[in-house]
């Protein structure tokens, strides 16, 4: 009905004469059109600008909550490198002792000192930074983080690696050399008693002086102290 009127409206003008009025008519017309035009164009881009901030949105939370547990694994780690670096500096300090000077205490030093491997997530920042949600964030700063991170944890990782290495094929080869296994296994139980009455005595001493072990410890010791130094580079 509104084509209708219109369309009446511009015949009446043109009959009668009345030019003037009919283009003011459809001035006003192109007018409404254009404005019409460029609101939908707005409405659209304040559209895909929701859009995109729900998704960058999301983004955060998806990079917060890894990075959350990303600095317990670290605060952890960093708990544990000191720990073994107190452990392994006490190892060192053995070396030379005669049979009767190791004490029980100093051989389970020997003995339970373990290798824990690192655990760093990066699910969420490789879905960021290998699509278009990278162009997303708007935060440069943000970006240059997530930019640097991977390679970052890339380094902890190689030495992290290396212990892993140091720990696998040294020094738990040249403890089963010297020491039995059984030594272990938890104390006052009785069903490992056989073992550890009848088993292969363990000799802790020549352990001790063997080169290769103290190599070995010296090795850990100075790439723990470098995963300790990252570790904490990167909490910061």
């Amino acid at each position: 009905m509104l084509k209708f009127f219109r369309k009446q409206f511009r015949i009446n003008s043109l009959g009668e004469g009345n030019l003037k009025k009919y283009f003011l008519y459809a001035f006003g017309e192109i007018v409404l059109i254009v404005i019409s035009i460029l609101l939908a164009w707005k409405i659209n881009d304040l559209n895909e600008i929701r859009k995109n901030k729900i998704i960058e949105l999301k983004i955060y939370d998806s990079l917060y909550e890894e990075l959350e547990l990303n600095m317990k694994s670290l605060n952890g780690a960093i708990e544990q490198y000191a720990s073994d670096i107190v452990r392994l500096e006490a190892i060192l300090n053995y070396v030379g002792q005669s049979p009767e000077q190791i004490t029980q205490g100093a051989k389970d030093t020997i003995v339970h000192i373990t290798y824990s491997e690192l655990n760093i997530l990066d699910g969420a920042l490789n879905s960021v930074i290998n699509t278009t949600k990278f162009e997303m964030i708007e935060s440069t700063s943000l970006k240059r983080l997530i930019t640097n991170y991977p390679t970052e944890i890339g380094v902890l990782d190689t030495e992290d690696a290396k212990v892993k290495k140091i720990v696998v094929d040294d020094v738990q080869t040249v403890i089963e050399k010297y020491l039995s296994l059984a030594d272990m296994l938890p104390k006052g139980k009785t069903e490992y008693s056989a073992i550890k009455k009848f088993g292969a005595k363990p000799d802790y001493h020549q352990l001790l002086q063997d080169k290769k072990y103290q190599n070995s410890i010296v090795a850990w010791l100075l790439h723990t102290e470098n995963l300790l130094s990252l570790t904490k580079k990167i909490k910061k």
